[in-house]
């Protein structure tokens, strides 16, 4: 009897031990889960001694639009830095030299911006977010439709994204006006400014396509120009560094 009872003992003992630590582990999951997002964050964050792909990435667009003259080898150092602070007060951004959630979206890198945003989505020209697009008013959007719609109506909706996001890339550039409205009726900028086709109606291909160019799609890897090679008089655009050609356009930096 005494036998039995040893053994119904320990048991119970063992089941109490096991309830313990079951609540025990459900007590510390939820900390180490909520410590690794921490971790992810922090780590999707982008300061002076980070490295890797993102960082050249940033490297390559704040080169691109005239920020930065260093080499684009994923190492962010004080060149870096500096450029990114150049970038941040040009585009109304706080200057502190980090790239966080708002520096990404100006930059138009929206899966990194999704990392921070917690919201798992992929950015990029396959679904942008609405991050960026929010920095901007209904007559930005309108505007920046009137302008597809004016210079490209005829091309293919990634065509009339690209010529959105050459815009977009000019209002992000050291070179160009900082606001939409600025680089649009910037003189000489847009051949449908100076001949009026601005002022027609945009359709709704047109909106779709600058919501597209806002959120950060980017056809053209950057690009501040464009040009149909058909049709265009100027030698100089002729002299720029070709990116890629969409529909009759001529994309390039």
């Amino acid at each position: 009897m005494k036998k039995f009872l040893v053994i119904g003992a320990l048991s119970l003992a063992l089941a109490v031990a096991t309830v313990a630590g079951v609540a025990a582990t459900s007590a510390i999951a939820p900390q180490t889960a909520d410590t690794a997002l921490e971790l992810a964050v922090d780590a999707a964050v982008l300061r002076q001694g980070s490295t890797g792909a993102e960082v050249k990435e940033v490297q390559r667009r704040l080169k691109q639009w005239g920020y930065y003259t260093g080499a684009v080898d994923g190492i962010f150092g004080a060149g870096t830095k500096k450029a990114v602070i150049a970038f941040q007060k040009k585009n109304g951004l706080t200057a502190d030299g980090v790239v966080g959630k708002a520096t990404y979206a100006a930059l138009g890198m929206n899966a990194s911006y999704n990392a921070l945003d917690g919201n798992g989505g992929s950015g990029g020209s396959s679904s942008p977010s609405n991050s960026a697009s929010s920095n901007y008013t209904s007559s930005d959007l309108y505007l920046l439709a009137k302008a597809i719609y004016a210079e490209g109506r005829g091309e293919s909706y990634t065509g009339q994204v690209a010529i959105g996001a050459v815009i977009m890339n000019r209002v992000r550039s050291s070179s160009f006006p900082n606001s939409i409205s600025g680089v649009i009726y910037q003189k000489g900028a847009f051949t449908a400014v100076t001949d009026g086709q601005i002022n027609l109606e945009p359709n709704q291909t047109a909106y779709n396509a600058a919501r597209d160019a806002m959120n950060g799609w980017d056809p053209t890897y950057g690009c501040l120009y464009y040009y149909n090679p058909a049709v265009a008089t100027s030698s100089w655009i002729f002299g720029r560094k070709t990116v890629t050609v969409i529909g009759k356009h001529v994309f390039a930096i």
